[in-house]
């Protein structure tokens, strides 16, 4: 009988609820703000966007919306809803999670 391999997910720090897969994960070498890492997703799950607007990145202005858990309201990261530069439209519709706000569940 063959194993079985689970997914590897990713969880709200606060309250473990199931925020991505590890599969999606597209960079690792984000840096948000106060030099935390950060990890790029090209999807994620159960959560809640707040207003968009445009911030200044490291990498120039973009528009974002930062992102909640859907179940405790904590906020794990953000969304870029607009890239304006063309060098930086990888980034368009993905979302960045801060490492420290997230956990590893199913590993």
């Amino acid at each position: 009988m063959a194993d079985v391999i689970l997914p590897r997910f990713y969880g709200c720090y606060n309250c473990r609820k199931h925020v991505a897969l590890h599969d999606d994960i597209v960079r690792k070498d984000f840096v948000a703000g106060h030099r935390r890492r950060a990890f790029l997703f090209c999807h994620v799950m159960n959560m809640v966007a707040g207003p968009k607007l445009n911030r200044r990145l490291l990498t120039g202005v973009h528009m974002v919306a930062d992102v909640h858990c859907s179940d405790c309201g904590e906020k794990l990261g953000w969304r870029y809803e607009k890239v304006y530069e063309d060098s930086q439209k990888y980034k368009q519709s993905k979302t960045v999670l801060e490492k420290f706000k997230i956990v590893k569940l199913n590993w």
